[in-house]
């Protein structure tokens, strides 16, 4: 199937209200445009670098999602730009941002990195962390950043029933900030391959990479 076919049936799948970013790291500008001519505007990307070239050479009405790990030096490159920053995990990289977005005089959304996989591979704050965080001086004295909303990544495991209870974690975690901050409004949750579940629980946002563009090929 193509991808404008593939994006068609993802997308006739999602129920009202749940955004789709197509991942689009790694691959080609052409398949990037045969998602945008079948109505596709926002793309997730997890290299900054790679990002900036496609925001370069593409049509200047997509909107620019960085997925990835992102470090703190590589903020100024996305500054200009940038949609959403989706991988906000620690405050350090958040006043990074805010110091960036006010040289560009904007207000740059983000969502938090919630850690709630097991593995130890997945960056993200805890329940703990994220609750000192938003209560702190440092946080509500950010005028540039606007924090919209919690993204996690669940555990890479066939249990699908571990995958779930994460992902209810997360969920819970998104109802109680929406009571402290006004502007919560996306939980980030859900991929190719657990999508489905994470909507289940509450996503309103999915990143769906290869079931859109095909597998990856990372030589």
């Amino acid at each position: 199937m193509s991808v404008k076919d593939n994006l068609a049936k993802i997308k006739s799948e999602l129920p009202n209200g749940v955004i789709l970013v197509a991942v689009s790291k790694t691959k080609p500008k052409e398949d990037i445009l045969e998602a945008y001519e079948a109505g596709q505007r926002v793309f997730g990307e997890n290299k900054v670098q790679e990002m900036v070239q496609k925001w370069e050479d593409l049509p200047k009405d997509i909107e620019w999602h960085m997925i990835g790990h992102v470090q703190r030096n590589k903020v100024k490159y996305m500054a200009e730009f940038v949609s959403l920053i989706h991988g906000v995990d620690s405050p350090r990289l958040l006043k990074e941002v805010n110091k960036q977005a006010k040289k560009h005089d904007r207000v740059i959304p983000c969502l938090l990195q919630i850690h709630i996989a097991e593995e130890d591979t997945k960056f993200g704050l805890d329940e703990k962390e994220l609750n000192e965080f938003v209560n702190s001086d440092a946080f509500k004295a950010m005028e540039n950043i606007k924090i919209v909303g919690l993204m996690g990544m669940a555990t890479f495991t066939d249990d699908k029933n571990q995958v779930r209870r994460e992902f209810a974690q997360l969920k819970s975690m998104f109802d109680e900030l929406k009571t402290k901050l006004n502007d919560i409004t996306i939980l980030s949750m859900g991929m190719s391959g657990d999508y489905t579940i994470a909507i289940e629980e509450g996503s309103t946002m999915v990143r769906i990479g290869s079931s859109i563009f095909g597998a990856r090929n990372y030589s």
